[in-house]
Order: structure tokens, then sequence, then C-alpha cells
């Protein structure tokens, strides 16, 4: 006779097997939610809910926090909280590593339907599923294995509309957990009680048995927080590459710039470097700034950069020509020309996985020649692609030590959309302090976005010596 079926929080500690430190887990509804109750606190992990809470578990702390399952949450130490259009960004941009989801069925093949039933037939209801098993790298189907009926959840072929074709990559269920592979199902866990032979009678699509067939444990595994303090700007930025792609903070003046890390990018001396800034250094000969402030001129006169895209290259002054431009008139850098508004929102889409958009800016202009036109309800539109960078320096004002960061004033400017959009975001800040100190409401950039964490010596000038 068959075993008996796993309760939630059994499968949930089976599931946090699969966790890894510093991972970023999205949630679905339904038996994901199950999920941070089973780690301790400080694993380390960020658990991302579609309500907007990022880094949270069960229980009544916070009175605003709801789960994906619109539970009563409470927000771990260093948590915070964000809105939907920027959570669809995290999911939908590839941040998180993996996505938890309760599908109503899932395919030999991987595809999943989300809760749609046959009960239900002719309404769908993707939620933010859909997003979730698009950006996520990994895929777990937290599932019955069984309808209360008796019928299997796991099917040779979904008989409802799919929601994720072939995105499934592992199935945990109350009896067993299967993988998902190109040859179809493999068998690989049995839960206590059950036999092989048993999961295969209730599966109504074909299993393989694992040649390594194991029982299931529930063991959960001690993570901890990935280290992401960095004793200087040289070592945090050490691996960056001949020909990299870097976003630059900066706005015009001083304000936002990360000019401890702008030195220490020079004093690596990479070369090929490719700028993405609002400005290509213009804070010495602007109004804004003076003669020997450090910007992006640094790397320019060091010879170190061979492409700027930018929405402001050029001195407010033709008397005063910025390093960038004397370069560029010598023929030895490429620029690029973005309307302020459109390099922000190319970078927002670059870090929200949206691959291009339309925007009525520049078009008929120089700005939209060679670019896709189109006309959209009788008005003109130009294609523009999302913009993504190797790495991203920015300038913020404090740090917690999961990489979650405050700004001051108008200093944030570009600084959190380019930290979104970036394989490797570099945070110089004045001050790093422990988790749970920067309240969940004024963090702005959330640490999932952020690699290492360097704090400008108490010394350190942001002007050169003349």
């Amino acid at each position: 006779m068959p075993g008996t079926h796993l309760e939630p929080a059994s499968v949930a500690q089976r599931v946090s097997q699969e966790l890894f430190s510093g991972a970023v887990v999205a949630l679905g509804p339904g038996l994901p939610c199950y999920l941070p109750d089973a780690l301790p606190d400080t694993s380390g992990v960020w658990f991302i809910a579609d309500s907007g809470a990022l880094g949270s578990k069960g229980g009544e702390a916070h009175g605003s926090a709801v789960d994906a399952g619109e539970n009563s949450a409470s927000l771990l130490s260093g948590g915070s909280f964000t809105g939907v259009v920027d959570v669809a960004g995290i999911l939908r941009g590839g941040h998180t590593d993996i996505a938890v989801l309760q599908p109503s069925q899932v395919a030999a093949n991987g595809d999943f339907v989300h809760w749609t039933s046959e009960e239900t037939a002719g309404l769908f209801a993707p939620g933010s599923a859909v997003d979730m098993a698009y950006g996520a790298a990994t895929v777990i189907a937290v599932m019955p294995h069984q309808y209360p009926g008796g019928r299997s959840n796991i099917v040779s072929q979904c008989s409802l509309p799919v929601d994720g074709a072939g995105r499934v990559n592992i199935i945990i269920t109350d009896v067993s957990v299967i993988k998902v592979t190109a040859a179809g199902l493999e068998l690989v866990e049995t839960a206590p009680g059950w036999t092989a032979e048993e999961i295969i009678a209730i599966t109504d699509a074909p299993l393989t048995v694992s040649s390594d067939l194991k029982g299931m444990t529930f063991n959960v595994p001690t993570l901890e927080p990935t280290n992401k303090v960095y004793s200087s700007a040289i070592e945090a930025l050490s691996d960056v590459l001949e020909g990299s792609i870097i976003n630059v903070d900066g706005f015009a003046g001083p304000g936002g710039m990360a000019h401890y890390l702008m030195v220490g990018l020079r004093d690596l001396g990479v070369k090929k470097l490719q700028l993405i800034s609002n400005t290509a250094g213009v804070a010495r000969v602007s109004a804004f700034g003076v003669p020997n402030i450090i910007d992006h001129s640094i790397l320019v006169e060091n010879n170190q950069v061979v492409k700027a895209t930018a929405s402001y290259p050029v001195s407010p002054s033709a008397s005063r020509p910025s390093a960038f431009e004397e370069a560029y008139n010598r023929g030895e850098t490429e620029l690029e020309v973005v309307p302020q508004g459109t390099l922000a929102e190319r970078l927002r889409s670059g870090g929200a996985g949206v691959a291009a958009f339309y925007t009525p800016t520049g078009a008929g202009t120089l700005l939209g020649e060679g670019k896709e036109a189109r006309i959209i309800d009788g008005k003109d539109y130009i294609l523009e692609t999302g913009l993504r960078a190797d790495f991203c320096i920015i300038r913020g004002y404090k740090a917690d030590t999961l990489g979650n960061v405050v700004y001051k004033g108008t200093s944030r400017n570009f600084n959190p959309v380019m930290a979104t959009a970036a394989e490797i975001t570099v945070v110089e800040v004045d001050e790093i302090v422990e988790p749970g100190q920067l309240g969940p409401e004024e963090i702005v950039t959330p640490g999932l976005f952020v690699n290492r964490i360097v704090v400008r010596p108490a010394d350190f000038s942001a002007y050169l010596e003349i």
C-alpha cells in the first residue's frame, strides 16, 4: 500500500535543497509560499512576491505586507517594498535564479498550465507565473501529484492552454521528485513509503526511473548571505575586461558620480571601454562643476574609451570642449547620441527584459534615421532597443551589507535604473550598515541588483590635484 502524501511544510523543506546562498527566488501563490518559512531568516536568499514584497516570510510583523497568495507576511531584515512594474522587471529581466510555481498541470516536455482547470475552461489565470517562468534560470513546479479526485497533475500533454512552453525543469510533488529532461520525465526521488511502481501508476505521463533513484530527504541546507563588501575600488573592479560595456552614472555635475570607482577604473588601465552615461564627461567644463572635478574625462584622457552612448556629450561652451569632444574630433572615439528620456527607457528596458519599444521621441529627425518607423494611432514612432552593460558603477549614500542602497537628494538620477541593466553592479557609498538599519520604505535599489559594495574613503577627494 502506498505511503502517505507529504504535508506542505515537508515539500517546502525538500524544495529548499534546490536553493543556494544569494539566490533570487520568485514565488507564485499556493504551496511556494511555504518555502520562506522553511529557511532561517539569515539564509541570504531573496524571496520575491508579485505583491511587491522583497525578502518576506509568513507572519504578521508588517501589516502592509502580503505574500504571493495574499497572506499576511513579515519582512526579513533587509527586506523592502516595490511596485508591480518593478517586480515585473525583476521577473522578466533575468534577475531571478529560481521560480517556484504551483501549476495545475505539467506536461512531459515541461509545458505548464498555471491555475486554469477543467472546471474553469475558457477562463485563464496566468497572473505573474508567465513572467516568473520566462525570466528565471530554473523553474520548479511544486504541486500535489494528483487532483483531489485522483486525476494526475503530470500529463503527457497539457489538456488546457499552456502558460509556459517547455519552462519547467523540476517537479516536486507530495510523493516524488521528477526531472524534466530532453528525453522526457525522469523519476529521481520517492517520498517515504512510496515505490517507483506506485508513483508510475498515478502518473499520466511516461516516467523513466533513474538508475540512482533515492528517497526524498528533508534536511534544510545551511545558507548564508554572500559577501558583497570589497576593500577597495581596485579590488571591486579587478575583473573588468578590455572592451567591457560600463554604465557610468552622473547627470551633468558631480552629483551621483562614483568618483572613487572612476579613479579605480582609471588606475586599472583597462582599454577599449564603451561607456553608457547621460554625459560623456562635461562636469569640468559645465556651470555645475569646477575644472578639476573627477568625471568621465579621466578615462578618456587615459585612452581607455572607444565609444560613448550618451545624451549630453558636449560642453555647453564651444570654447571649453570636453576631453571626450576632443578625442571624438581626433577620430579616437565613437558616439551614439540618445535623447535623455530615451536613454533612461532603453536602460529600463534592458534591465526589465524588454528587447525594444516604440517611442515618438526623435521621429522625423536625425535621431530617427536608420531606425524602424511605425505609425500608431496616427502618430509617428521609432523603434529603440534596450541597453545592457557588463558592469555598472554607481554612487549611493548608504548601503547595507545585503546591497540595499539609498541615495541623497537628486544624486540618485540614473543610478537606480543603471543598476538594473548590468551583469555586475558595483556601488560606492559613504557608509555601510547592517541589514534592518535601512527602512524598507526608503530603500531605492534592492540588494538583488547589487553585486559589490565599496566605501569611499573618508580622505578621498573628488577633485584632481592641479
